[in-house]
């Protein structure tokens, strides 16, 4: 009995720890963003502060080009979110499926393409869209983010759509239903925690980027989130409490974006039980 009590308390010190080393940072960008102006630059600095302020988060929201900066990012990652869905579904269950010249060598070199450092992709990215007409265009952030996504998510949902058995689709191309009506209704809603998981994966990889959106877009109507905080970083005088303030609200569609499809994770979990 002590053992297992001791052991509870190690394990609730480790997960303490972990939630500190990942929930401080958020923290201090929220407690930054909400002191005075004084009080940011005081040293040595405070963990609170006693005078707490909206002007900050103001400024962010109606003194910047947030919402124009969250319009180009929620169009991009949630458009490379569609065509990563749309094709690694289809790819991965190919994959689990079907037997054809090659599927050997072309699954297991899925991720080799994660093997070269992302600046190595981004000029060719820019020659090539600067050839097509696609640079400084949304067009070509959203394929170079479901290029980037797609390697990854196909292999996941490969290994995912590996785990739905296959008597089931069997019993139901038996009773009458067409192979994509069976990919739809079965399919699909077993595998729903790997969907998921791609959407998740995809969001966070195109929602955050700021390399490659550095070199594709130039102008000013159609920088992303990442460009418009690190413009107000690089200005002649850095304010700190603003940067903080946009880093911050910055933070907020990501967080709601996890919060909605969260229910769908956990829906497809219990339904994986079911069927297994």
């Amino acid at each position: 009995m002590m053992k297992i009590k001791k052991d509870k308390i190690i394990l609730y010190i480790c997960v303490a720890l972990v939630v500190l080393w990942a929930g401080f940072p958020l923290y201090w960008m929220f407690i930054t963003s909400i002191k005075p102006d004084r009080e940011i630059v005081t040293w040595p600095p405070s963990i609170i502060t006693l005078n707490p302020t909206l002007k900050h988060i103001y400024n962010a929201l109606f003194h910047t080009q947030f919402f124009a900066f969250l319009r180009n990012s929620l169009v991009a990652t949630l458009s490379s979110i569609a065509l990563v869905l749309f094709v690694a579904s289809l790819g991965g269950y190919s994959l689990a499926r079907f037997n054809f010249p090659g599927k050997s060598i072309f699954a297991n070199s899925i991720l080799m393409t994660y093997m070269f450092p992302p600046v190595v992709l981004a000029i060719p990215f820019h020659i090539i869209f600067r050839f097509l007409g696609l640079n400084d265009s949304l067009l070509g952030l959203t394929i170079t983010y479901t290029s980037i996504s797609l390697p990854f998510s196909l292999w996941l949902l490969w290994a995912y759509f590996q785990t739905v058995p296959i008597q089931i689709e069997e019993s139901a191309l038996i009773d009458g239903a067409s192979r994509l009506r069976t990919l739809f209704s079965i399919v699909f809603p077993t595998a729903l925690p790997g969907i998921i998981a791609t959407s998740i994966f995809t969001f966070v990889t195109a929602y955050n980027d700021y390399l490659f959106a550095r070199i594709i877009i130039s102008s000013e109507s159609l920088k992303t989130l990442p460009l418009g905080i690190m413009d107000v970083y690089e200005a002649v005088v850095t304010d700190w409490g603003l940067l903080m303030a946009l880093s911050l609200v910055s933070v907020l569609p990501a967080l709601a974006f996890f919060v909605a499809i969260q229910r769908f994770l956990i829906r497809g979990w219990g339904m994986g039980a079911v069927k297994g």
